[in-house]
């Protein structure tokens, strides 16, 4: 009777101490960032979803920079885009404009909602425009026709802004249409923990972790860091 209930005792002690272990893990995953000697510079995408942003404690807590979803498609307007920004202004964390593009629908449809969602401002860093498949589209065009439209949406968001636009490519997106090799802009890339490398031109920015835990928002955010 005494050994079962030590071989209990010890199996409940084992049952605790992987608790721990998985739990003391998890937290790391979550909170994991790139190396600030690496990348001085690190930042967030932000977007309705994550609610209120406390933008004084992300600005204590390192975050550098933020691109702020404004516009999605040709119909959809995040509905926290001018609060996050005016809010990120105001804790001198530098901004920019993030719009989703959707490949079901015209260019120039996207555009227009972006041109008169985000106001041009000298204070706001280039526009970031995000590639990848999405379940809501499951139109694939041909290369030649995405390539022409991108250039279309570009041409239009850029002249209204002033600046060239930041390429936010996924793998996947890139795989299909090489879109980094056809069109010369920056690039950002997306690879979990690990340095992408599937673009035809080097990287200046990089989705390090995509759910990574920081005091300020209560979802996990996209963690961004930039090449120097």
């Amino acid at each position: 009777m005494a050994g079962g209930k030590f071989r209990l005792w010890r199996y409940a002690a084992l049952a605790l101490a992987l608790a721990l272990g998985a739990f003391v893990l998890w937290r790391v995953v979550l909170g994991w960032a790139p190396a600030r000697d690496d990348y001085p510079v690190q930042g967030i995408v932000a977007d309705a979803r994550h609610g209120k942003l406390d933008w004084p404690m992300l600005a204590a807590t390192g975050v550098d920079f933020a691109y702020i979803l404004a516009t999605d498609g040709s119909k959809n307007r995040d509905t926290n885009f001018a609060t996050n920004m005016a809010g990120a202004r105001e804790a001198g964390v530098r901004f920019g404009p993030l719009h989703r593009y959707d490949l079901c629908r015209l260019a120039s449809d996207q555009a227009t909602l972006f041109i008169t969602t985000v106001p041009r401002t000298d204070a706001a860093l280039p526009a970031a425009v995000e590639f990848g498949f999405s379940e809501k589209c499951a139109s694939k065009p041909d290369r030649a026709l995405v390539l022409s439209e991108v250039a279309t949406f570009l041409s239009q968001i850029e002249a209204h802004l002033g600046k060239p636009a930041i390429l936010k490519i996924s793998q996947e997106f890139e795989n299909q249409y090489k879109l980094s090799s056809s069109i010369d802009r920056t690039v950002w890339l997306e690879k979990t923990w690990l340095l992408p490398d599937y673009a035809a031109r080097p990287w200046v920015m990089w989705t390090a972790n995509p759910e990574r835990r920081i005091d300020g928002v209560d979802e996990p955010v996209q963690w961004v860091v930039v090449r120097q």
